[in-house]
């Protein structure tokens, strides 16, 4: 959560900050502000809202050639400007933008107070800036380093001092901190996102790494002062494409690239010869994928719900036992680490903390785990023993569209490939093969039915509550979609498996409760038309997503149909119009798509 821009170089430092921010907004949109370095020390301007209430704000001339920038999602002290980032020690001299949460702020803060420091705000991070500020220590480095010795929890820090005004000291612990290398100038973010403009080399910190920044350069240490050289590498994101080109909505556009996503997912990935996938990335060499005996999967919100996807897939073509569950949940329980498990981490960003955490963990206890991400050189891409990335481009919505649609390629691709390796026949993959290979132009297709989906949409928006129901592969879909339904348009939604609907869920059902039913075209087609018509006899509306050529039969019911695949591969194409619905809820309703309240893009804190 949150953004974090800084620069020092030779030009006017606002204009890339407010730039940078406004790239990092889908992190944090609750406040924002920067300081600036000038001949007459620093300037801090700090407004609620999104960073163009902060840009309106900015005075005329701000010249200072350093700078450090936030965009707030909170945390500590509710949405006011006393609490937006950066904070100032009670002389002005030092600024700190923070991402993360430090568990001792509480103990700190009682401290400083006793020291007779005036707390300014509710958050904890105004305390980094206050123990900077007393330190006596000679150099910046030093008193940062102090500081960090005194805190517990995550962070990524940037921090300038009017002393030492030719430098940005840098901090990273369990939050991701990125340096930008340009001519004469270096950037600081959060993300690449707010750097592609400018740079595509850059440096990214490991946890306990520090970084002195100055406009020749840069200089990486560890805790104890050590320098660690780290190496510049270069990204391949483009600018145009964190660009709306023309779109309403970062989510429509995300949504109307899956086809092309899908594509790039898949290419080069599919042996013909030996019909399975190649894998190059996963580092395991055949004799070790053949002893895993069991698949965990580990991911946060859609992650988790795509996670269960893919270990029905994997139960289905590889005959392995495998499960999901949420990664925010797995290391607090104590888990046993079996070094016959695969684990695998899901992560669009690969720097969601809490299965960041989960990594940790499993590393820490010998396991070995693979990654789902989407982001080349972030934080769980680093960790895992190997990988599928995940080929979706930039997303910048909230709300995951391509990024998800490629997890669940990746699993299946992860399925296929197991499978190939214990019993699935060589005319089985074959089949798979087939039908991975159609899914890019069925999306297209179900893209295309774009306006009887909103009208739907339109009707479901006008309910307060409603349900998704799915059966097996089904059920995947149904917590997605309810899922995504809440997160954009704010219409509470709840997923239940169409077999527990009538074991208590179904005393909610009457005239107001629109129920969104997954029916694929399978082995459980008639049960699931039987739950329908059980919603029906309560005079509950019911919307069907199902496949064409499936006959209904139920009067009054409204359906949309997706093209056939594969029956273990339906899951991802019955995904997509779930999509389409939230988007055009949320649309008819006025919200802001890409924003939803209280959500960010990445969620980095616990």
């Amino acid at each position: 959560m949150c953004g974090i821009v800084g620069y020092i170089g030779t030009e006017a430092a606002a204009p890339f900050l407010i730039e940078g921010l406004a790239r990092l907004e889908y992190r944090g949109y609750d406040s924002a502000g920067i300081a600036v370095l000038g001949t007459n020390g620093a300037t801090v301007v700090r407004t609620v809202g999104r960073v163009r209430a902060l840009e309106s704000a900015l005075p005329k001339r701000l010249s200072g050639k350093v700078g450090i920038g936030h965009t707030r999602w909170a945390t500590h002290g509710p949405v006011a400007e006393r609490n937006a980032h950066p904070h100032s020690s009670a002389d002005g001299r030092i600024s700190v933008v923070h991402n993360g949460i430090i568990d001792n702020a509480a103990n700190l803060r009682t401290s400083l107070r006793a020291a007779g420091v005036d707390l300014a705000s509710d958050t904890d991070t105004e305390v980094i800036a206050h123990l900077v500020a007393r330190s006596e220590a000679e150099t910046l480095e030093a008193a940062v380093l102090e500081t960090l010795g005194r805190i517990s929890g995550t962070y990524a820090l940037a921090v300038v001092d009017t002393r030492h005004p030719d430098r940005i000291v840098v901090a990273r612990s369990g939050s991701p901190l990125i340096l930008g290398v340009g001519e004469k100038e270096m950037f600081v973010a959060s993300d690449v996102a707010a750097l592609v403009r400018h740079t595509n080399r850059v440096v990214h910190l490991e946890d306990g790494e520090l970084a002195t920044v100055t406009a020749s350069g840069f200089r990486t240490f560890d805790r104890a002062a050590n320098a660690t050289d780290r190496v510049p590498v270069e990204i391949a994101v483009a600018a145009e494409d964190l660009e709306l080109s023309g779109h309403e909505h970062y989510m429509l556009k995300e949504m109307q690239e899956q086809p092309a996503a899908a594509e790039t997912c898949l290419r080069g990935r599919l042996d013909e010869r030996f019909a399975t996938a190649r894998l190059d990335g996963l580092g395991l060499e055949p004799r070790e994928l053949r002893s895993f005996r069991r698949v965990k999967i580990l991911g946060c919100g859609s992650a988790y719900y795509v996670g269960q996807l893919g270990a029905q897939l994997i139960e289905e073509l590889a005959r392995i036992p495998a499960d999901a569950e949420p990664a925010s949940e797995f290391r607090y329980r104590q888990p046993i680490i079996e070094h016959d498990t695969l684990y695998v981490a899901v992560s669009q960003s690969g720097e969601t903390a809490d299965t960041a955490f989960a990594v940790n963990e499993i590393r820490r206890k010998g396991g070995r785990v693979i990654g789902l991400v989407n982001v080349v050189g972030s934080t769980i891409a680093r960790e895992v023993d190997g990988g599928i990335y995940l080929h979706a481009g930039p997303e910048v919505a909230v709300a995951s569209t391509k990024a998800l649609t490629n997890m669940g390629l990746a699993f299946a691709l992860l399925a296929l490939h197991l499978g190939r390796l214990h019993d699935l026949s060589h005319a089985d993959g074959q089949r798979i093969l087939r039908g991975l290979k159609a899914i890019p132009e069925q999306i297209r297709r179900i893209l295309d039915a774009e306006d009887q989906v909103a009208a739907a949409a339109r009707r479901i928006a006008s309910a307060s509550s409603a349900f998704y129901i799915g059966r097996v592969r089904g059920f995947p879909v149904a917590r997605e979609g309810a899922q995504k339904l809440k997160e954009i348009s704010y219409v509470h939604a709840e997923a239940y498996q169409t077999s527990e609907l009538k074991h208590g869920p179904l005393a909610l059902i009457d005239e107001a409760m629109p129920t969104i039913a997954i029916i694929p075209d399978d082995e459980l087609t008639e049960r699931n038309i039987a739950a329908a018509e059980q919603v029906l006899a309560r005079r509950g509306p019911v919307l069907a997503i199902t496949h064409e050529g499936v006959e209904l039969d139920l009067p009054g019911v409204e359906s949309i149909q997706v093209p056939k695949n594969e029956p273990e591969l339906d899951p991802i194409l019955l995904t997509i119009p779930t999509q389409m619905l939230a988007y055009h809820a949320a649309l008819a309703l006025g919200h802001d798509i890409d924003k939803p309240r209280n959500l960010a893009k990445s969620v980095t804190v616990e």
